[in-house]
């Protein structure tokens, strides 16, 4: 059995999904209740491989973490949210859980790996994985589909990985830097020794800030946290231009754009098949929640179809271009594939 840890994305939202799904008791209550919280498995899913017509189950795991918790430094509550949700997995025999979006930073930024032992449980590691490596592999992928079909051609274009010393970030990288030959790839993070040293290993690499990559790039992998409100109007850079957002909550969809510019959701797959759960209708993340999951918690489908129990995506910058490979064949061979813009979107495909 697969497991996926998930939170929602706000207070309001949150309050609104618990009542929908029968927790009324959550409903009412604000953010400090949210803070003592319990995780709760809140949904069952299953999904059929396209080539071999198996059938994995799992459950959704709520960690009842809200960003509003990071944002009023309630640091302990947030860390608490994560470990918990992981015990409380573990407990009910999950093989290899994913841990979906702020997830896994606040694992990896305060050092959770330390914590061990959680009341009567201790946490088996190798139970857990980010996602990463599949984000990776799906972001890079959609930068050469989504270039194709926006009519850019990569081997002349500028490219441009925002955040790109994260884990996700540097796994773009490295595998673009291998597989997609482009006429510049531009990096941009906030630590200038991390860019620094990614340069030195990528074998090049222009470092730019976000205001330079936005004016030169034909193409923005954003895979870092982004401004509410992003203005994608400016007239600086080229006349077309693909945002690839691969942040969570999807905070582009609803920027202002100009003619020529065009906003893809990054990070997320459909699969071949109807997956079966409730929960993705109720949240509205996705345009097809029948169909569409994020990339993060399929790998967690993914290695639950190949009975690999182990860790495979971990630590900070540790995605290679032969992992990103390995679990991008698998996607494939199982029926995802990344998500691409449909005709409705107004592109000529």
């Amino acid at each position: 059995m697969f497991g996926l840890i998930g939170h929602l994305t706000s207070l309001a939202q949150a309050q609104s999904v618990a009542r929908n799904l029968g927790y009324d008791e959550f409903a009412e209550h604000d953010l400090e209740f949210w803070c003592v919280a319990p995780p709760q498995m809140v949904d069952e899913v299953a999904v059929t491989s396209t080539t071999t017509g198996k059938t994995v189950y799992g459950q959704y795991v709520e960690s009842c973490f809200l960003p509003e918790m990071l944002a009023q430094k309630r640091f302990k509550a947030a860390t608490r949210k994560i470990i918990n949700a992981m015990a409380f997995a573990q407990k009910r025999g999950i093989n290899i859980t994913a841990l979906g979006g702020f997830s896994s930073i606040i694992f990896e930024n305060f050092n959770l790996d330390k914590i061990k032992h959680i009341r009567n449980v201790t946490l088996e590691l190798e139970r857990f994985t980010t996602g990463n490596t599949h984000t990776a592999y799906v972001l890079g992928r959609q930068v050469q589909q989504g270039a194709d079909q926006c009519g850019i051609d990569l081997k002349r274009s500028t490219v441009a990985v925002i955040g790109a010393t994260g884990d996700i970030g540097s796994g773009v990288c490295r595998w673009l830097t291998e597989h997609t030959p482009v006429q510049e790839l531009v990096l941009v993070a906030r630590d200038q020794e991390r860019l620094q040293n990614l340069r030195s290993e990528l074998g090049g690499g222009l470092i730019q800030t976000i205001d330079q990559a936005l004016s030169i790039a034909d193409i923005v992998v954003w895979v870092a946290s982004m401004g509410q409100g992003l203005d994608l109007t400016h007239e600086n850079g080229p006349d077309r231009v693909l945002h690839i957002d691969g942040g969570y909550p999807k905070n582009m969809a609803k920027a202002p754009r100009r003619e020529g510019v065009y906003v893809l959701d990054g990070g997320i797959v459909e699969h071949s098949l109807d997956i079966e759960w409730k929960l993705m209708n109720i949240i509205n993340h996705v345009a097809n929640p029948a169909r569409q999951i994020y990339a993060c918690f399929a790998e967690s489908i993914l290695l639950e179809f190949e009975q690999l129990y182990t860790n495979f995506s971990w630590g900070r910058n540790q995605i290679t271009v032969e992992k990103i490979d390995e679990i991008g064949r698998l996607s494939v061979k199982h029926g995802f594939k990344p998500l691409l813009f449909k005709a409705a979107d107004g592109i000529a495909l």
